[in-house]
């Protein structure tokens, strides 16, 4: 029976999960052993103590040595996160300490990125010895990842949770959405489009509820149109460029500050139709109720002053 969650952590140690990531890696319980300057007796025993506390087998012996089984994987997968974590708490410390550095986790959707990307870069002039990691995602997942303190400033739209006022908001900014193609676009050349002309076309599109899907659909609905029959549905950014890029026949709408790189590269051009639905305002937004570190409230001020 699966032990309960203060009995897990009463007795499993970091060392503990260090030896487990060890026999991943290794194999081998000799091997795995020398690693960690243990002897093969003691890290068979740690192993049978883990498994014990766990109330189940992790590893299974095969010809190849030691391989994780389906329980070990999942239990591994946590141990990296918890040895990564702490190798990022020694990081913060270490720059805390030093008066400079530290470290910074950030999400964003793929209409924020460019204004992201601005404001790291004025954030790292201020702080080169930063450490810092970006997550570009939905919001919904942006928002689980600040729920779980993955991340400490995340620039999405809060209203895709189900307690937005669990989350502190500052600046709301609109995206300009525009229509893009391939160059080859058979409507590359047009001076003037409606949305009728574009219904049995072929679309890239975000997933189902999403706010940039939702406006779409919406722009289709109150055209008096069926929304496109068979379309890709992506979050990517990097996915949708090379998909437009690979096929000639199809179209996407795009937040105008992410694809301006790629129009104004000849990758991609803007189709001339004009869209009357505009999507919701995204914000930068942060955790209710918990302080944010240094290197945290500086982005936060140059993401939000003057916008």
């Amino acid at each position: 029976m699966l032990p309960s969650l203060s009995s897990m952590a009463s007795r499993l140690r970091l060392r503990q999960l260090r030896l487990l990531i060890c026999l991943d890696e290794l194999g081998s319980i000799h091997k795995a052993a020398d690693a960690m300057s243990i002897t093969q007796p003691g890290a068979t025993k740690a192993l049978n103590e883990i498994e014990s506390t766990l109330g189940a087998v992790l590893f299974e012996r095969t010809s190849k040595g030691l391989e994780a089984n389906d329980l070990g994987r999942c239990v591994l997968r946590y141990a990296r996160l918890i040895n990564t974590d702490l190798a990022h708490l020694r990081e913060e410390m270490l720059g805390i300490m030093q008066g400079h550095g530290g470290r910074l986790s950030v999400g964003t959707i793929m209409g924020a990125v460019p204004m992201l990307v601005e404001g790291l870069a004025r954030l790292r002039e201020e702080q080169p010895d930063l450490s810092v990691t970006v997550v570009e995602d939905t919001s919904d997942r942006l928002l689980s990842l600040l729920d779980q303190g993955r991340l400490d400033v995340v620039i999405c739209r809060t209203s895709v949770s189900r307690r937005p006022d669990a989350y502190d908001s500052r600046v709301r900014h609109q995206e300009r959405l525009v229509l893009v193609a391939n160059p080859e676009h058979a409507l590359a050349g047009s001076e003037q489009l409606d949305l009728a002309q574009l219904a049995d076309s072929r679309w890239v599109v975000f997933p189902v509820n999403m706010p940039m899907r939702l406006t779409l659909e919406r722009e289709f609905r109150e055209a008096g149109l069926n929304f496109p029959q068979y379309p890709i549905e992506t979050s990517s950014t990097f996915t949708t460029l090379s998909l437009l890029r690979q096929d000639p026949g199809l179209l996407a709408v795009m937040p105008w500050d992410v694809a301006r790189v790629a129009v104004e590269h000849g990758m991609l051009v803007q189709l001339p139709l004009q869209l009357r639905s505009r999507s919701e305002p995204y914000e930068v937004v942060t955790r209710r109720g918990v302080e944010l570190s240094g290197p945290g409230r500086v982005l936060v001020d140059i993401l939000t002053i003057d916008r």
